[in-house]
């Protein structure tokens, strides 16, 4: 594979945010259509053109319209997709609203398996509320339930977060055990289990949420942006059975949290469901893909995942910045840098399925760039040894 001609980024912007940069603040409006980007998180193939189109045609409408002042309207639409209770639901402008809103006004301290979603580390009420969970690099930074529940207890700590798939690593932890760790843990304050991605885990989605009536301490976070596809729209909600709470979460939160198209878009889900979950089970198979290709480069570690990105450990003498810079400046491709995550080291990228056509070119690249430094390696050394 070839590269291309060689793009200009602005590099200071990776250093000024715990996120990743948009695409378009690194490239410009005018080459943001000639690079893949593998870095955001979404769902490629929702809402269809079909939906894209409605909302395109009630763009002006919208635009000049306020939302609904009853958030029970939007509530009801997203409970019927869900099979949940409309009670039970709050919309946020993205998930990390909510995050940030649990985060400052409910938990005083707060056990947080690390790495993780930058947002659990960053929007605490204060820092000294975090205590971090090292997962082990030499297990795949797997969470182990048993090990966490009891470091918990012997520290004392009232509050914890699950990212089930995990962010960065997208490993599953089975319904089962979830419930099990759950039951045990009936004595804390509160529990946050983030499952942004578990309608990629698998055909038949492992999901709590039938399960949260049973679990007044839980409320579970998800993001629509990546499950549905819709970044643009800050979309996320909550779920939990604990009434009181979620009166005391409606009270935080602005009258009009959700704007006019995202409201609109929401009322479409329940007769667009089908075609949803036609486009769920198109990306698990695309990562499955994805996986495959990957585990079996030269040069790289891919993790087992059960969502719809793949973590990777570069193995071919690169560090992760260098990586992403050499993908994005060469080949046009964007993937997610590891390196500021809390608790991983400096050789992990992120990279979320395309579909299939885009992700045999980052695989084609990361073969490319293997061979490359595979062969610079067998020089250097042959070098030395004369």
């Amino acid at each position: 594979m070839f590269t291309k001609k060689k793009l200009k980024i602005n590099r200071h912007l990776f250093y000024e945010t715990s996120h990743s940069p948009s695409l378009v603040d690194i490239v410009g409006e005018k080459m943001l259509s000639k690079v893949t980007d593998f870095c955001f998180i979404a769902n490629p193939y929702f809402p269809d053109k079909r939906l894209t189109k409605k909302l395109q045609d009630r763009l002006p409408m919208l635009m000049k319209s306020y939302p609904s002042s009853n958030p029970r309207l939007s509530q009801e639409l997203l409970a019927k997709v869900l099979h949940v209770k409309p009670e039970q639901l709050l919309i946020g402008n993205g998930a990390s609203e909510l995050i940030t809103i649990i985060q400052k006004e409910f938990i005083d301290d707060f056990a947080i398996p690390v790495p993780t979603f930058s947002e659990y580390t960053d929007k605490l009420k204060k820092q000294e509320c975090a205590h971090l969970f090292q997962l082990p690099p030499e297990k795949n930074y797997q969470l182990d339930l048993d090990e966490y529940a009891r470091w918990i207890d012997e520290h004392g700590i009232t509050s914890a977060l699950i990212i089930n798939p995990g962010n960065p690593t997208g490993q599953l932890l089975s319904l089962n055990d979830m419930i099990v760790f759950l039951n045990r843990m009936q004595h804390l304050r509160l529990i946050i289990v983030d499952e942004s991605f578990m309608d990629f885990a698998a055909e038949d989605i492992p999901s709590l949420l039938p399960h949260v009536k049973h679990h007044p301490n839980v409320i579970i976070v998800r993001s629509m942006s990546k499950h549905c596809g819709v970044p643009g729209l800050r979309l996320g909600y909550c779920c939990t059975a604990n009434m009181e709470l979620l009166k005391r979460l409606r009270g935080l939160t602005p009258v009009w949290n959700i704007n006019t198209i995202a409201e609109y878009f929401v009322s479409q889900l329940p007769a667009t469901d089908a075609q949803y979950q036609k486009a769920r089970l198109r990306v698990i198979k695309d990562v499955r893909y994805l996986y495959n290709e990957l585990k079996n480069l030269d040069g790289f570690l891919a993790y087992p995942t059960a969502s719809n990105f793949v973590l990777i450990k570069i193995l071919c003498g690169l560090n992760a910045t260098e990586l992403q810079h050499k993908l994005l400046e060469e080949y046009h491709l964007y993937v997610r840098d590891c390196s500021n995550k809390t608790g991983m080291d400096k050789l992990h990228i992120r990279v979320a399925s395309q579909g299939m056509a885009k992700d045999k070119l980052l695989i084609a690249a990361l073969k490319g760039i293997s061979a490359q430094y595979t062969a610079s390696s067998k020089q250097q050394e042959l070098h030395q040894s004369k």
